[in-house]
């Protein structure tokens, strides 16, 4: 008698089960690695912009706008980011408040917005989360 090789259909089933969980149980955790890769623009724009207002106020009485600090526009700065918009608020002399604001793939990250507020000389960073920074 011929034994027949192969899988049975049982088999196959119990496979596609397991990798189902597998990937379950993977994929949350690739999203969220993906998502902490990406929060790397966010701080590196804000201390870019953080450094930019203190070389300009070390020049100027008050802080700068978006405009000013960033060197041209800030639409056009925005548009070399992928994953966040800055933004630019509360200039005084010896205040300001910097924002990194998730966009497209990145709105659903559960940091959320990142805020730098410069208030008399200290810089204060909030995250939607403490362990975002």
């Amino acid at each position: 008698m011929k034994r027949v090789r192969g899988f049975t259909l049982l088999e196959l089933m119990i496979v596609v089960a397991v990798v189902a969980i597998l990937a379950a149980i993977a994929f949350p955790s690739f999203k969220e690695a993906i998502h902490k890769s990406h929060r790397a623009e966010a701080t590196q724009a804000l201390n870019d912009f953080a450094l930019r207002q203190e070389k300009y106020r070390s020049n100027n009485a008050t802080y700068g706008t978006c405009d000013v600090i960033a060197g041209s526009t800030c639409t056009a700065f925005n548009s070399g980011l992928t994953y966040y918009t800055i933004g630019v608020s509360g200039n005084t002399a010896t205040e300001y408040v910097l924002t990194a604001v998730p966009k497209g793939g990145q709105a659903g990250d559960r940091c959320g917005t990142y805020t730098y507020r410069m208030v008399s000389g200290t810089l204060g960073k909030t995250a939607a989360q403490s362990n975002c920074f």
